[in-house]
C-alpha cells in the first residue's frame, strides 16, 4: 500500500471513530477523484485527505488551491447526480505530516462549492 493510500485509510478510520460512515472510497469521476465520501448524520461530506511530510511548497493545505478544489466540486456533482435525493452536503480536508496521522487538523467546511 503506498503512501497516500496509507494516510487514506487512517483517515477514514480517525474519521470513523469520531461518528462519521463511510460510503465510498477513492470515487472517480470523469473529473477527479474524491478520497472519501462519508455521512455525517443527514450529511454527506466529501474529504479530501492530505500528506505532506514537508512545508517546502506550502506544505498540504497549500496543495488545495483554487483548480484542485474546483476538480472535487466536479468530481462531487456527478456524485450526486447518480443520488434519487440530494442531501446537505460539505467538503472537508484532513491534513497530516504522516500515514499515521501526525500533527493531524480537520477541515470542516473547509471551501464551498
Amino acid at each position: 500500500m503506498n503512501t497516500g493510500a496509507q494516510a487514506e485509510q487512517w483517515a477514514a478510520q480517525f474519521l470513523q471513530q469520531q461518528g462519521l460512515k463511510l460510503a465510498v472510497q477513492n470515487y472517480r469521476g470523469r473529473f477527479g477523484e474524491i478520497d472519501l465520501i462519508m455521512h455525517d448524520g443527514a450529511s454527506l461530506v466529501f474529504i479530501e485527505v492530505r500528506l505532506r511530510r514537508n512545508a517546502n511548497f506550502g506544505g498540504a493545505a497549500a496543495s488545495i488551491n483554487g483548480p484542485k478544489q474546483q476538480r472535487i466540486i466536479r468530481t462531487a456533482h456527478q456524485y450526486l447526480a447518480g443520488l434519487a435525493h440530494i442531501p446537505p452536503c460539505r467538503f472537508d480536508v484532513m491534513l497530516m505530516d504522516d500515514v499515521h496521522g501526525g500533527n493531524l487538523q480537520w477541515l470542516k467546511n473547509a471551501f464551498d462549492a
